[in-house]
C-alpha cells in the first residue's frame, strides 16, 4: 500500500473513531447517512474518510462473507512449529489458498498461527499435508472451532481503563 506522504497521521479524534466504528458495522453507508450517525455534514465526513484512507487507517472496503454460507463451515486455528524464525517464502505462499484467512508470526510456544476456513475436515487434512510438505515445518497443532460467539474486524474504539487495569489489579493485590 502506498500512503500519500502529504497526509500526516494525526491522532484519531472522537469523530474519526465514530466514523470508523460506523463503517466497521456497515461500510456501504452513504456519506449523508454516515454524517447523520456521527453528527457531521456529509462533506465533512467525506473529507475525514478520504484522510483516513490516505493515512492507511482504512485499508479497503470489503464484504464480510459468511463461512458456512459460502461452503466453508470448518474453521480452525493451526499453530505451526518450524525451524528457524518460521516466516519462510514457502509458508507465506499458502496465502494464495482461499482457505487461509490469516497468517501471523507469534511469540510463545509456536512460530506461526494460521486461521483457516475449509469445506470439511478432509480439506483441513489436505491443507495440513501441504504444510508438512514444507521443509521448514516440524509440527502443527490444530484447534477446530465448535461455535463462534464473536468474529469481527478490528474496532475503532479503545477501552481506556484497560491501560490502567493492570496497575489497579496489582494495587488491589498489595492490600492486606
Amino acid at each position: 500500500m502506498v500512503r500519500d506522504k502529504g497526509q500526516e497521521a494525526r491522532p484519531l479524534d472522537t469523530f474519526d473513531r465514530k466514523i470508523l466504528g460506523e463503517l466497521a458495522r456497515d461500510a456501504g453507508l452513504s456519506y449523508a447517512d454516515l454524517g447523520s450517525r456521527v453528527g457531521l455534514s456529509a462533506p465533512a465526513v467525506h473529507e475525514r474518510v478520504k484522510r483516513l484512507r490516505a493515512t492507511g487507517r482504512i485499508r479497503g472496503t470489503v464484504a464480510m462473507l459468511d463461512g458456512p454460507a459460502t461452503g466453508k463451515p470448518f474453521l480452525a486455528f493451526v499453530h505451526v512449529d518450524s525451524t528457524g524464525w518460521g516466516k519462510t517464502q514457502e509458508l507465506l505462499a499458502l496465502s494464495a489458498l482461499p482457505e487461509v484467512e490469516e497468517i501471523h508470526s507469534v511469540a510463545g510456544d509456536t512460530c506461526m498461527l494460521l486461521k483457516v476456513r475449509c469445506a470439511s475436515s478432509r480439506a483441513l487434512e489436505g491443507l495440513l499435508a501441504r504444510l508438512y510438505a514444507l521443509p521448514s515445518v516440524k509440527a502443527t497443532r490444530s484447534y477446530v472451532v465448535l461455535s463462534t460467539f464473536l468474529e469481527r474486524t478490528p474496532q475503532a474504539g479503545i477501552t481506556e481503563v484497560l491501560e490502567t487495569e493492570r496497575a489497579v489489579v496489582e494495587a488491589d493485590n498489595t492490600l492486606p
